[in-house]
């Protein structure tokens, strides 16, 4: 009997019976098995069913697909329990705990080998597949990913449409069963965007059911493979798995052994367990950088705004069809509207030095912007050459005598060959020159022509040049490039991103006032995001009377974006004369930290309003910000994270009682408490309004001396 027993035992893989996996909570349970050969897996939280049974494996170029006839060879199961601290982020030290499957197949017929390995943490679950080294599967074409994630239910989505080439769209809240209707509106194509079509979206894909369970959908440690969308059967309300195809069509040149990106759940019943989640950080590998002493968060301030909104420009001059390395430009009229000049830059220079901002972003610096956008050409810029009227040598010497460094940007058309040609003389070119940090743009179709953003090619493009950059000691601000996968915990120089639909928009029309309510739940779940936040003249005609654009916000909600919107490189967008108009509103600006010993979320509902509260890295600091949508509504918060017995003074920046993100958007009130742990607070946010607050520790009793205690 006992042998049969430990013969029954060693049988049940093979013979396909559930693989059960729990978190080390007991929250969630993972099941896998084989439904007639085809590996499945599951997913729930307290007895609630997030996954339902969903299928897993691949179509591949040419040869039969890794779907089905799969046996199993052997399982595994481990636990891991440890804490790491992030270069920077939004917590000083970060667990990573997790009990772990790893399902081992084989498919029968053609004796090929695929791995699954399931991570499952307190708040959800990673998977990937593995390829390990065989003779039967060495190289292959992935014709494309299998994978499924059937939803439970016709859960309320925020969603943007499935592209290869962009993420800047407005969202779309609906139900699931809703997509496929409303994708024609939710696309609008420009010359960067390819969208899918059908019902494909993108991920971070966010949702919640009706039952109240808020589910997010993403990938982690995008390396070397393409860029994952979602795309929907709305009968029967299943996610596939789409990838970006390159230029030929295929979705992936494998060479095994290989693992593919994780595929990520996190769901709750709380809100704000989703932003607090490190699992997409947690399924990427430790930092591959020895030394980062030189990786510093930063805030910067630019010369950005005045050309977005068409008070100045790129270029120098205004003759079309200027050709780099052909026209003199110096020869050449300038057209008076060039922001990157010497006399403007140095009063950038002077604003930042005197409000202790750290660099000065400077784009159109250097030569080829009248004959760029729109052009399908393989050299626009060799990142070295500045126009005549920015003087590079003079210029480093008066920001290094004013304690300032400034940002470096290149902008690649699209055209990736040209720029790798150029990297290395280009980063060496800001090492000479007190550069180090650089902001990389990828505006436009890729060239080789065919190439799609979010493709294999592109992924591998991007992760270069943020290795590059490292051996040259420079922190990269990538803007259109893919959506972050967590992969700034091995490589902590990328300290930024775009790759969302950012405050430009603001100048193009406009985002819609709910728009950074769901950006902290879709796209900053992969990473941080260059939003370029704190705008206070919200009529953009004020800058550029052919613009009519309205930025759709209060100016307290600009201040909260800095501690809701989380980056450690953070831009004071407006013009200095315009933060000079408001230099109490400013201030907070001024102090807002940038790196966070512990980050909170007191409340949160995708949609309508987030409120995060962070603690300033190093010292007992907090800064609490509200970002809210178009309803008018009563905050109410609690102080309860405060050290007991120690007081604190918090200076209030909220809306004004009559503030309105249309009507009356500069209206705001500043207002200095005393508070404890034991205060609370009421605080009235307006449509497209919200607060910020800076708490500080008291050094010094008399600072208390009339404040009201709260």
């Amino acid at each position: 009997m006992k042998k049969i027993l430990v013969y029954l035992l060693w049988a049940l893989p093979a013979l396909g019976i559930a693989q059960e996996l729990n978190a080390p909570n007991g929250a969630f349970n993972l099941q896998f098995s084989l439904a007639d050969g085809t590996p499945t897996y599951e997913l729930s939280l307290n007895g609630t069913t997030i996954i339902k049974p969903s299928t897993l494996g691949f179509e591949l170029k040419d040869t039969e697909p890794l779907l089905t006839g799969f046996s199993i060879v052997d399982t595994k199961t481990s636990s891991f329990d440890a804490s790491w601290n992030p270069v920077w982020g939004e917590n000083k030290t970060i667990r990573n705990h997790y009990n772990e499957l790893l399902v081992q197949l084989k498919q029968d017929k053609t004796q090929r080998l695929l791995n699954i390995r399931f991570r499952l943490f307190n708040d959800g679950l990673g998977f990937r597949y593995e390829f390990p080294e065989q003779d039967k599967l060495t190289y292959f074409v992935i014709k494309e990913e299998a994978t499924q994630f059937a939803m439970a239910g016709d859960h309320k989505a925020f969603w943007i449409a499935g592209d290869y080439d962009t993420q800047e769209y407005d969202y779309t809240t609906s139900k699931l069963s809703e997509i496929e209707g409303l994708m024609q509106q939710a696309v609008t194509p420009n010359a960067s965007q390819t969208p899918i079509g059908k019902a494909a979206v993108q991920t971070a894909l966010m949702l919640k059911s009706d039952d109240g369970v808020y589910i997010n959908v993403h990938e982690a440690a995008l390396v070397d493979y393409a860029c994952m969308h979602l795309e929907l059967d709305s009968k029967n309300l299943i996610f596939k798995s789409h990838l970006t195809p390159d230029a030929r069509g295929d979705k992936g040149h494998m060479q095994a052994p290989r693992t593919t990106p994780w595929r990520t759940v996190i769901a709750s019943k709380n809100a704000g367990d989703i932003l607090l989640s490190n699992i997409t950080l947690n399924l990427n590998e430790p930092t591959a950088i020895e030394d980062t002493s030189w990786i510093k968060p930063v805030k910067y301030i630019g010369v950005w705004w005045e050309m977005i909104t068409g008070k100045s420009s790129w270029a120098y001059t205004d003759i079309p069809s200027v050709q780099l390395g052909v026209t003199d430009y110096s020869k050449l009229k300038p057209n008076g509207k060039h922001a990157a000049n010497t006399k403007n830059v140095k009063k950038y220079i002077d604003f930042a030095a005197k409000h202790g901002f750290g660099q000065v972003l400077i784009e159109g610096w250097n030569e080829g912007w009248e004959d760029w956008f729109g052009k399908s050409k393989d050299y626009v810029f060799d990142f070295l050459t500045p126009y005549p009227d920015f003087d590079v040598e003079g210029l480093k010497t008066y920001a290094k005598e004013k304690g300032v460094k400034l940002m470096m940007h290149h902008e690649t058309s699209g055209s990736v060959r040209n720029y790798e040609r150029h990297m290395d003389k280009a980063y060496q070119f800001m090492v000479d020159n007190n550069y180090n940090a650089v902001k990389s743009g990828y505006v436009g179709d890729i060239l080789p022509r065919g190439e799609h953003h979010y493709g294999q090619w592109m992924i591998n493009h991007y992760l270069y040049a943020v290795k590059k950059a490292a051996t040259y000691g420079i922190m990269v601000n990538a803007h259109e490039a893919v959506r972050p996968t967590g992969l700034s915990r091995t490589y902590p120089n990328l300290i930024g991103n775009e790759s969302a639909r950012g405050t430009e928009y603001e100048s193009f029309g406009g985002n819609n006032p709910d728009h950074t309510t769901i950006l902290p739940f879709t796209r900053l779940i992969g990473g941080p995001m260059d939003y370029t936040p704190g705008i206070f003249e919200p009529d953009v005609s004020q800058y550029n009377p052919n613009n009519n654009s309205w930025v759709n916000t209060t100016i307290a909600r600009q201040l909260a974006l800095y501690v809701t919107m989380y980056s450690p490189l953070q831009m004071a967008a407006d013009l200095p004369e315009t933060y000079e108009k408001h230099l109490d509103a400013f201030q907070f600006i001024k102090d807002v930290a940038l790196d966070w010993d512990q980050s909170l979320v007191l409340e949160a509902e995708p949609g309508d309003f987030v409120t995060y509260a962070r603690k300033e890295k190093g010292s007992n600091n907090w800064f609490i910000g509200r970002t809210n949508d178009e309803i008018p509504r009563i905050s109410s918060i609690k102080f309860n994270f405060l050290d007991k017995g120690k007081d604190y003074i918090a200076t209030v920046y909220r809306d004004d009682n009559d503030a309105h993100y249309k009507k009356n958007p500069k209206a705001y009130k500043i207002e200095k408490y005393r508070v404890n742990s034991s205060s609370k607070i009421n605080i009235p946010c307006a449509a497209g309004g919200g607060y910020a607050i800076s708490v500080m520790e008291v050094t010094q009793p008399n600072a208390l001396k009339g404040l009201k205690r709260l």
